[in-house]
């Protein structure tokens, strides 16, 4: 009777010990999942930074483009107006010299 209790001992054994077994591989895959998904988490955050940066970029390329555009706009206003003041100083000087032709007319 000792060698099947020795038997059933030893299946018992065998049992207990790959039970546990299948209880440490559960755990670990259980703990894997996490990092997978963190693995994830942490592709989906890069792809969300890197997506940030481009907005960014364009955005200082726009902010360039308006920067160079209104300095344009500047000079073209700086233009007008000393175009403006040149026509202003003819104009009042051909006043001037009509003023004075009547004046003359007058006197005469």
């Amino acid at each position: 009777m000792s060698r099947p209790l020795l038997l059933v001992s030893l299946l018992l054994l065998m049992v207990f010990t790959s039970q546990f077994e299948w209880n440490q591989l559960i755990v670990n895959e259980v703990e894997a999942r996490p990092l997978v998904l963190s693995q994830k988490q942490q592709y989906m955050l890069e792809k969300e930074e890197s997506v940030k940066e481009k907005i960014i970029l364009s955005q200082e390329k726009q902010i360039q483009k308006l920067k160079t555009l209104v300095q344009s706009l500047e000079e073209q206003l700086s233009v007008c107006k000393g175009k403006d003041d040149f026509v202003n100083d003819t104009t009042g000087s051909l006043t001037e010299v009509l003023n004075e032709l009547n004046h003359h007319q007058i006197m005469e």
